[in-house]
């Protein structure tokens, strides 16, 4: 099934920048069938996050208009979206927009560095990946990163700082400035084809069973099903979507259908044309569940938390999710870059819009959340 994707990605965070936020956690998300794509055929439809005026020929128009007068249709488009006010409006070189669709498939180019700024605008490691090239380099997180290519990174947002690690090609060097403690160096590294694991799964105390989604990458819901589907009956799950603020939306219908016999999920519209997702039947829908989420909780994860906690499926725990819940359509221009714009929005099973509002947790629980998870699942018991 192939779907629109919800994308947060706010207007001027484009380019290098707005496609390198896989890194903090931020992936597209899709959603439904039948829509026109960047290259004429059916693909995926994207969300933003506000709907706009602006249409994919107010696009066209402005970018051959600018071809005419020897402009770049590439500037014209985003002076057009730019003015239109859609938020989430963006236009990516092709480029760019090929990156994107990989990292749809958990895939990028870079040094396997997540980045995080302090409380005092410094830029320090939060995550490096495993037998990545800062990992071999021997980069540890909480170093301190204090330039890219001999750029300081202090004060500079977490994206730009991951575009200036990220590159294009794999093969390229990228010299950081490192400090740990009262060591100071200078590291080389070169850039690699990495993948990032969207989902992991990890036993509590007690046999709860704790699955964590980063993003729904391509995969992804297929992974949470088996997870829900080898853990003990009874015992419980905790579906942790903090800090989720992206992913096919396709693959978290297919997450859902782990927690449900079949059913709604979600409705959304696209111009005016009201259309609907459901999950597939054979789901375990006995096995107490608790969804951890918080303000990173973000588009496909919001469609997801508003079905289970719709359904009555699970009892929400965290503080308010994000809001984002809007589709959006990409248009390939004449000179191959892409722009993107709202043109509708979905709602939870009882019709509740979520783009703008959040969903509010069950139980609002900001400090020590996962143990307030836990707590309410023991309380829970097994319904069946």
């Amino acid at each position: 099934m192939s779907g629109p994707e919800l994308f947060p990605r706010p207007r001027g965070l484009r380019r290098g920048a707005a496609l390198t936020l896989v890194f903090v956690s931020t992936l597209a998300i899709g959603v439904t069938s039948g829509s026109w794509s960047a290259d004429g055929r059916n693909s995926e439809e994207r969300s933003a996050g506000s709907r706009a005026s602006l249409g994919k020929d107010d696009v066209a128009n402005a970018a051959a208009e600018a071809m005419a007068d020897g402009k770049s249709p590439t500037q014209a488009a985003e002076e057009a979206v730019s003015r239109s006010g859609d938020r989430w409006g963006a236009v990516y070189s092709q480029g760019e927009y090929k990156e994107f669709e990989q990292e749809l498939d958990g895939e990028y180019t870079g040094v396997g560095l997540w980045a995080r700024r302090t409380a005092d605008g410094r830029i320090e490691v939060a995550k490096v990946g495993d037998g990545s090239p800062a990992a071999r380099a021997g980069v540890r997180p909480g170093d301190r990163l204090r330039t890219v290519d001999g750029r300081s990174v202090d004060g500079r947002p977490v994206t730009e700082v991951v575009s200036l690690l990220r590159g294009e090609h794999a093969g390229t060097a990228v010299r950081l400035g490192l400090t740990r403690g009262t060591r100071a160096w200078t590291e080389t590294l070169r850039r690699a084809n990495l993948a990032t694991e969207s989902v992991t799964v990890s036993h509590l105390p007690g046999g709860t069973v704790l699955i964590k989604v980063a993003a729904f990458t391509r995969g992804s819901g297929e992974r949470v099903r088996t997870a829900v589907r080898d853990a003990p009956r009874g015992d419980g799950v905790i579906l942790d979507l903090r800090g989720n603020s992206g992913g096919l939306v396709t693959e978290a219908v297919t997450a859902a259908s782990a927690f449900f016999d079949g059913g709604l999920v979600a409705t959304y519209d696209v111009r005016g044309r009201q259309r609907a997702l459901h999950a597939e039947r054979g789901g375990d829908t006995t096995t107490p569940v608790v969804v951890l989420v918080d303000s990173g909780t973000m588009s496909a994860a919001e469609l997801l938390t508003g079905a289970l906690q719709d359904r009555g499926r699970a009892v929400v725990v965290g503080s308010k999710t994000f809001g984002k819940g809007s589709v959006q359509m990409p248009s390939r221009l004449p000179d191959g870059s892409v722009a993107e714009l709202t043109v509708g929005h979905y709602r939870t099973p009882t019709g509740r819009a979520v783009d703008g509002r959040g969903i509010t947790p069950d139980l609002e629980a900001e400090v020590g959340a996962q143990a307030r998870a836990e707590t309410v699942l023991s309380g829970l018991g097994d319904p069946s």
